[in-house]
This record gives structure tokens, C-alpha cells and sequence, in this order.
């Protein structure tokens, strides 16, 4: 049985997961009915179209957009290209173009019956299946040979907004110590229903996210981790309108880490609850194919809410994400459940709450690779300050096993980081880590302290909030403000008009395969 350094009680623990199980369950009931304009592009691109037309829309959008606007997208891009591929003798990146051209219309060709239309479209299946699963094992084998770094894995960002400026920036941070790369996305990306084309060198706040810029930074990582004996580990974000193109992209370049939760895009972006549920499933599902660790969103809700009085918001939110991931195929170890040292410094003893939180979410979820974020709403531009923020965040991450430690910068609030601010946050972590490397194996809390009490109530707040949740399901709770005190309409936001009931003919063949069923 396993052993509470912080007293739990893990029978309680089971039940709030049991309770996440059934919420889970509901929102899984729902989204097995639908399919989106994101999910069938991403269908699109695992079918072997990219590119762009004349006006730089991506063949992708292209074809999704033709069926749609027939009000025909419900019997899904498998069934209309597999039945073109069987009439036309084209692949499917030559219908794309044939569609593009106003040369194709897909929808008025003689129908074949359904197992020669899915026989038809084997072949591009499975190249594209061949592919991803080639990169998982090119990753795979360089950590074999060349080795990683330990956890928790040094985590920086680099934001320039040029790819090949953050290709300096990333080789630079990896020498440093970094063992993960996250290339920030541009500001308002998410919000776009298309996925850019090619490698750019403008973006506010971020680089744009594309195939072209994914395999750059991939091959730059590539040749620095072989400089510095360390397989560097490529992070980006697939939440969002292409939440599933993103991941399906991220696949087949070999990425390791994505950005991907359940209801960070509800939440802080205003985008359909309906539209990001359905598609989080493909794109997790994408993800637990490709070996890629995904990173859920919770350290936000601490940027609008409280710390103190609401972490037991990101305990359920870890919960719910958990079960959804599960339903997805996507396993315990590639679950990077996201939480955040986001309490006011100024709280007495709130690096023991900090503690207290931390070592429950480790001991709840054991084989999760958690995602540790570092202080942000109180960090102040006093960079003295911060860097001893910044050095408590630390001790916390090794003391209580994090997998991911998203280093903070002590010029946080000032600007985007300089290569110096990497280097003194990579100095700070890696003097903390090797300093006190065991402490969490020498230090016990005793019985009915601050740190034990602190993680009962967060557990048992939690554990009540989910059953609350339960009776009135998860679309409800969002429509009321559970999580971040944001309220958000389940028919409203952006992108519902991109959500479709699936009709008598949809099939979608990767699901599947990839969840290991095929």
C-alpha cells in the first residue's frame, strides 16, 4: 500500500477519481456523437494533404469548407476521399488540388460501397501511421544512446516571434542546461481556424506554430543535443480552433510535448466548450500515439483566482483531465497534469501550503510527469526579489519530484527573456537540484501540521466540488464559473458553428489504430 508523507487518506483519493470517472464519462457520451472542422482536417492531413492554394488558404481548410458549406461535413473527409481516391485514381493531396482548382466536386460522384472506400484509403493510412511511429522511435533511440536529463526536466521558453532567431535562442538554452524547449506561440493563434503555412519570422509575444517551423526547431535541437551528449526534448502548444491539426503535426515532426488540456481554451479564450471538448479527444488521442507528453492547463486558473482559497479547482481540474486522457488512450506517464507556486509571497507560511500542494498532487497522481509552473502574478520587476521566488519554486520542484519545471525568470513582468535570464534561472534550478537532491526522502511532516492539514482540506474541497459537478455535469459547471471564476455559455464562444453531428456514413479509422485497437 502506498505510504502518505502527507497523511492522505487513498481511499478518499480514489473515490474523487472514481467521481472524475463519471464526469468524464458524461462529456465522452457527448463528444462520440460530433466531429468538427478541426477534427476533419486533421483527417486531411494524416491522409497526406498540405499545402496552400492560391490565397494561401491550406488545402485542408480547403476541402473542409467545400463540405461544409454542403452541409455534408457530418459524413466526415474519410468517406468523400475514399470514394474520390476509388473514382479518380488520384491520391488524396491530388483531390485537394482538384478541389482547389474548381476542377473536383467530390460530393456529386457515384458512391462506392463503404468496405472498398475504406480499403482505398489504406495505403495513405498507413504511410502516415509509418511516419509517426517512426519519429517515436528516432526519439526513443537517441534517449537510449545518447541519454536525457534527469527529472525534473529543466523547462525554458523562447518567444522571439523569427524561428530561426529562436533557433539561436533554444541552442543557446540547451547548452545552458535546458532539457525542454517550449516555442511560445504568437499572440491570438489559437483563435484562428487554419493552421499558417511555412516557416515565418513575424510574431507578437511568440512564433506562429507551423509544420515547416516544428521541423526546424526539431532538426536544431536535434543537432545541439547531439553537440551536448543530451536528447533536447521540442514543446509547443495544440490547444485552441486546431487543437487536433496541431497535435497531427506535432506527430509527424517528431515533437515531445504539447500543450493540450481539456478547458484552458474555454476558459481563457472563449472558444466553444462543445467545439473543445470534441476536439481535445483526437488530439489526445494523437498525442498517446506518438509517445508525445501533454501538458494541461490548471496553473492558469491561479492567475485569475486566488491560490489559497481555490487550488482545490486545479486538484479536481487535474482529476477531470486525467479521466479524459485516460478515455483518449493516452497513459498515466504522459500526463504532464499542470499546477502552479502562485501563492501572494506575502502569505505567512505559504511556502508550506505550496509544499503541502505539490506533494499531494505528486503522491495523487505517482506515474504523471506534473507540470510545475513558476510564479507570475506576483512577480513584480523587483528582480531581486524574484529570483528568491523563483529559488523557493525550486526547492519545491526537486523536494517534491516534478517532472517538468517550467523555470521562472527573475525579469518576469519586464520583458521577454534575454539569454542572461536563461542563464541565471537554469544556475538557480541546477544549484537547488543537486543541493538538495534528497531532501524530500529525508524530511518527514509531522501529524496534524500545517502541511498535512493543508492537503486533507485541498483533497476533501475537491473531492466535494466533484460531486457537485457530477450531478450537474461538466458543461453546466463551466456555464457557472467552477474553475478560474470564469463563466463561459455552453452555446456560446467561438467556433461552434464548426461542430457537426456525425451521419450514417462517418468513420474515422485513425481513432482506431492509434488508441491500439486495430
Amino acid at each position: 500500500m502506498q505510504q502518505s508523507k502527507v497523511g492522505l487518506d487513498f481511499e478518499k483519493v480514489e473515490h474523487a477519481r472514481g467521481v472524475a470517472r463519471k464526469i468524464a464519462n458524461q462529456v465522452q457520451d457527448f463528444v462520440g456523437n460530433y466531429t468538427t472542422v478541426a477534427v476533419e482536417r486533421t483527417i486531411c492531413r494524416l491522409l497526406g494533404i498540405d499545402g496552400i492554394d492560391d490565397n494561401e488558404v491550406p488545402l485542408p481548410n480547403v476541402v473542409v469548407d467545400e463540405l461544409k458549406s454542403k452541409g455534408l461535413l457530418g459524413q466526415g473527409v474519410c468517406f468523400f476521399m475514399g470514394n474520390a481516391v476509388l473514382e479518380t485514381g488520384k491520391d488524396p493531396q491530388a483531390i485537394a488540388e482538384a478541389i482547389s482548382a474548381g476542377k473536383l466536386d467530390i460530393t456529386k460522384l457515384p458512391v462506392h460501397a463503404a468496405d472498398e472506400i475504406a480499403k482505398a484509403l489504406q495505403p495513405y493510412i498507413d504511410a502516415n501511421i509509418a511516419r509517426i511511429r517512426g519519429r517515436r522511435q528516432r526519439r526513443e533511440e537517441y534517449i537510449a544512446t545518447i541519454g536525457e536529463g534527469s527529472k525534473p526536466y529543466l523547462y525554458i521558453i523562447v518567444a522571439t516571434g523569427n524561428i530561426y532567431e529562436d533557433v539561436v535562442q533554444a541552442q543557446a538554452g540547451a547548452r545552458q542546461g535546458a532539457d525542454i524547449i517550449a516555442v511560445i506561440r504568437t499572440t491570438g493563434q489559437s483563435l484562428l481556424d487554419y493552421v499558417p503555412y511555412g516557416a515565418t519570422t513575424e510574431g507578437f509575444g511568440g512564433t506562429f506554430a507551423t509544420q515547416e517551423n516544428f521541423r526546424i526547431m526539431r532538426k536544431a535541437l536535434d543537432e545541439v543535443g547531439e553537440e551536448v551528449g543530451r536528447y533536447i526534448r521540442l514543446c509547443n502548444y495544440c490547444s485552441g480552433l486546431c487543437m487536433p491539426e496541431i497535435a497531427a503535426m506535432g506527430a509527424l515532426e517528431g515533437l515531445d510535448v504539447m500543450l493540450n488540456d481539456a478547458l484552458y481554451g474555454i476558459l481563457f479564450r472563449d472558444i466553444n466548450m462543445q467545439r473543445t471538448l470534441i476536439d481535445q479527444y483526437f488530439s489526445r488521442i494523437i498525442n498517446g500515439f506518438a509517445g508525445v507528453i501533454i501538458n494541461t492547463g490548471e496553473d492558469n486558473y491561479l492567475t485569475t483566482a486566488d491560490a489559497y482559497e481555490e487550488a482545490h479547482t486545479v486538484l479536481a481540474s487535474d482529476f477531470i483531465n486525467e479521466q479524459l486522457a485516460l478515455l483518449a488512450g493516452l497513459p498515466e506517464e504522459q500526463q504532464g497534469l499542470g499546477h502552479a507556486f502562485e501563492m501572494d509571497p506575502m502569505l505567512e507560511n505559504g511556502f508550506l501550503y505550496e509544499l503541502a500542494q505539490a506533494q499531494m498532487l505528486r503522491e495523487i497522481f505517482p506515474k504523471a510527469p506534473l507540470k510545475y509552473m513558476p510564479p507570475t502574478k506576483f512577480m513584480t520587476g523587483n528582480i531581486f526579489r524574484g529570483h528568491i521566488q523563483d529559488a523557493l519554486f525550486n526547492i519545491i520542484g526537486q523536494w517534491t519530484h516534478q517532472g517538468l519545471q517550467l523555470l521562472g525568470m527573475p525579469t518576469e513582468a519586464i520583458h521577454t527573456p534575454f539569454m542572461s535570464d536563461r542563464y541565471l534561472s537554469i544556475e538557480n534550478a541546477k544549484y537547488i537540484f543537486n543541493n538538495m537532491k534528497d531532501i524530500g526522502e529525508e524530511v518527514e511532516f509531522k501529524e496534524n501540521g500545517i502541511v498535512r492539514n493543508r492537503a486533507k482540506k485541498v483533497l476533501d474541497d475537491a473531492t466535494h466540488l466533484l460531486e457537485a459537478m457530477e450531478s450537474e455535469g461538466l458543461f453546466t459547471a463551466l456555464e457557472k464559473g467552477i474553475f478560474a471564476n470564469v463563466k463561459r455559455p455552453k452555446n456560446g464562444g467561438k467556433g461552434l458553428d464548426g461542430v457537426t453531428l456525425k451521419a450514417e456514413n462517418y468513420f474515422n479509422p485513425f481513432v482506431e489504430i492509434m488508441k491500439g485497437k486495430k
